[in-house]
């Protein structure tokens, strides 16, 4: 399946289904370098060969600004110039990076992404927002810059760990709570060993999840309005996943719980929502709980991007398929999170 979304910030190819070699029709091959980790240099060595590659240690923990120039370094020493095209090969970590290199290279090069996980193809090479941690900040340095093509090979997937597929049912999830209920009950009723051998039913979860992220940027690419509505679970979820060196699907997935304790204090949530997300975090293989230091993650919490003055807009679930945003003092985050911990000790 193939086609294009045209937003403000540009037309994205999506290239769903298609195989790693279709980027030669999308690029200029002599004039194109690839940006990827070292995990992925090693498992795809065979596809990378030949090609100009930059490579950079894996891992969220190298989602930094030094990261930034040691690439912008390499670029130059390999004589990147204005029509030069970055490819990110990789995770949400691969083209988080590459994405914001390529908007501050020169003032902007263009860009493509093949994301190689199941998180990257449902959600962080979809958006345009690209960017990097500072210190236990998430994102907090970042631009909005839209790719110039999105490939999907799903082959890439049959290398993924466990881990890898858990995290990125974690977003596949967020999506389903939060705008779409028939695709909740569609998960509910399978589960990750289910989609791992059934290619057609994961091609069509993924391009759910695509159709989905894409109506919403669409809607609000910068992200001023609806668009917050995809930070479900991220608020407390980037809070604690450096802390704690929580994995990104780890975070988010007790985030979400999280999110539901806070609506159940502050807009009278029915608790049987938590309780049928919970239920489908764990089929998942996600957590739903953590301990965690309510002091110390306020404290990071409250630095969060979407603070205006003393609160925060928190994404809050309603029912299954649909979730508001609300403004929130730091008393009422902490209020949700201390019943959250409560719980926990029961």
């Amino acid at each position: 399946m193939q086609f294009s979304v045209s937003f403000t910030g540009g037309e994205v190819q999506y290239l769903l289904g298609a195989e790693f070699a279709r980027y030669a029709g999308l690029v200029p091959t002599d004039n194109c370098i690839f940006i990827t980790d070292d995990n992925i240099a090693r498992l795809c060595a065979e596809r990378l060969e030949g090609k100009k590659i930059i490579v950079i240690p894996a891992g969220e923990a190298h989602k930094r600004l030094d990261t930034v120039e040691t690439i912008i370094n390499e670029l130059l020493k390999m004589g990147a110039q204005r029509g030069t095209y970055l490819v990110g090969v990789g995770g949400g970590v691969v083209t988080d990076i590459a994405g914001f290199v390529a908007s501050v290279y020169m003032r902007g090069v263009q860009f493509g992404f093949i994301p190689t996980t199941l998180l990257g193809m449902v959600d962080a090479s979809i958006g345009g927002k690209n960017g990097v941690d500072v210190g236990l900040y998430k994102n907090v340095a970042g631009s909005f810059r839209q790719p110039q093509f999105i490939l999907y090979d799903t082959s890439f997937l049959v290398t993924l760990p466990d881990e890898e597929w858990r995290n990125g049912f974690a977003e596949i999830i967020k999506y389903a709570c939060v705008f779409d209920k028939d695709m909740f009950d569609e998960l509910a009723r399978h589960d990750i060993s289910f989609y791992r051998s059934n290619e057609i039913a994961l091609q069509e979860l993924i391009a759910k999840c695509v159709d989905i992220k894409n109506k919403v940027v669409l809607a609000d690419e910068t992200e001023q309005d609806e668009r917050k509505l995809l930070n479900f679970g991220h608020t407390l979820g980037h809070a604690i996943e450096n802390m704690y060196a929580l994995s990104h699907g780890q975070a988010i997935s007790i985030g979400m719980v999280a999110a539901c304790f806070i609506a159940e204090d502050v807009a009278r949530l029915d608790v049987n929502v938590r309780e049928q997300l919970s239920a489908l975090l764990n089929r998942y293989g996600l957590p739903i709980t953590i301990a965690f230091d309510i002091t110390s993650v306020m404290d990071v919490l409250m630095k969060d991007k979407k603070r205006l003055g003393n609160q925060i807009g928190y994404i809050l679930p309603e029912t299954i398929g649909h979730a508001v945003i609300h403004k929130l003092t730091e008393q009422q985050i902490r209020q949700g999170l201390k019943r959250m911990q409560d719980a926990i000790g029961r």
